[in-house]
């Protein structure tokens, strides 16, 4: 296979063109301001950028001066770091001031502001993600190889792999999250050598960042080679020692054959053990949401055995039961173009065949609907027959 080969030029794109940004930058100036970064990398890999970010020479109350000329907003969302958000009509933006690191601890850094490109670039950590883009021209600055790490598809990190992680432990996972979007086989040895290392580092981080990341890497499209890497080198079992990494394969291969777009909560569920406290500990611990968490404890409530998908989806919900169907390997065909129903019954109904008010109601009510739900969801009309039936029943 031959490697693609990026000349060191930005190719057009809509973002280049946002008007929002032309005038940002100029309000900058030209000369003291390029685009770096995810942006950088993604436009010249033909991905769609999402967020754009901006390195400077100059200081953050610098910009702040210059865009409040401009009649640009500015949120100081992290100024003791040097950066600055813009706030444009088409998008936020982020302006971060050029940055040398004087200490880290794995955990957060203390920076100096730097006037030298090279300098701001080496405290970054893989070489795809420390290209800057000159606006108007869109030459591109590479410091470290990273357009041909890039035509490689090979995520590297800047300089000793090693050092990188000491001063930033979360970069281990960022790496497989990384490894698992851009990168080919084989992997850089160096950088998974570090990552296996120094895995052990991972336990002084957040359980919420930890959290953060695991859920970003089982978004994308295939994160089952990455995560048996990761077990395979002792990663997995720091931050994430219940994981079945054969289950979330057997998963994204049942989501592709089906064609279901990729689930972060639904993959984490699957690497799990069938066992709600469990699940709900897991939640807890990489600060998911409430929801997220309920989701993880009926996915793992499972049995082995989903049974038929429109029971339930009926009793689940529809994301439960299509959590519980796709870990089970099981089709969701019934499930597709098919609205939850609701039973057509109420108490009253029943109250009016002479039934007192009360638990015999809801009694009846329940036993209607099993009988419903075993039939298929008949119509109204069944219903009530279904209702002169248990009444019968009840009255024998």
């Amino acid at each position: 296979m031959t490697e693609a080969i990026f000349p060191p030029l930005l190719p057009p794109a809509d973002w280049t063109a946002r008007e929002d940004l032309v005038a940002l930058m100029a309000a900058l100036g030209g000369e003291n301001a390029r685009y770096v970064g995810g942006a950088v990398r993604d436009t010249l890999l033909g991905i769609p950028v999402k967020d754009v970010d901006v390195a400077t020479v100059l200081r953050p109350e610098q910009v702040i001066e210059r865009l409040a000329a401009a009649g640009l907003r500015t949120v100081p969302t992290g100024i003791e770091h040097g950066t600055v958000t813009a706030i444009l009509p088409y998008g936020p933006v982020e302006i971060t001031t050029l940055r040398h690191d004087v200490s880290t601890d794995g955990r957060r850094a203390t920076v100096a502001f730097a006037e030298d490109w090279r300098e701001d670039a080496a405290r970054r950590d893989f070489t795809i993600n420390a290209l800057y883009a000159q606006p108007g021209t869109g030459a591109i600055s590479d410091y470290f190889g990273g357009l041909d790490d890039l035509a490689a598809r090979r995520v590297r990190f800047i300089g000793d792999a090693r050092q990188r992680i000491r001063e930033d432990h979360l970069r281990i996972l960022r790496y497989f999250r990384f490894q698992a979007r851009f990168g080919s086989q084989p992997a850089d040895p160096e950088a998974e050598e570090s990552c296996s290392e120094l895995a052990a580092t991972l336990k002084g981080l957040s359980r919420e960042r930890i959290g953060m990341e695991m859920i970003n890497l089982l978004g994308l499209a295939d994160p089952a080679p990455t995560v048996a890497r990761m077990a395979e080198l002792g990663v997995l079992a720091v931050v994430l020692p219940e994981a079945d990494p054969a289950a979330l394969a057997r998963l994204v291969t049942t989501e592709q054959a089906q064609g279901i777009e990729p689930d972060a909560v639904r993959r984490l569920a699957a690497l799990l053990p069938a066992d709600p406290a469990l699940a709900e500990q897991v939640a807890s611990r990489f600060r998911l949401s409430g929801a997220q968490k309920k989701r993880l404890a009926v996915a793992a409530a499972r049995d082995g055995a989903a049974g038929d998908a429109r029971p339930l989806a009926y009793r689940l919900g529809r994301e439960g039961a299509l959590d519980r169907l796709l870990i089970e390997g099981a089709d969701i065909a019934p499930l597709r173009d098919w609205d939850l129903p609701v039973l057509p019954l109420k108490g009253g109904d029943i109250v009016a065949r002479g039934i007192g008010a009360g638990p015999e109601v809801a009694r009846v009510l329940r036993a209607v609907e099993t009988r419903w739900i075993a039939e298929g969801f008949p119509d109204a009309e069944r219903v009530q027959a279904l209702l002169g039936e248990v009444l019968s029943g009840q009255a024998g």
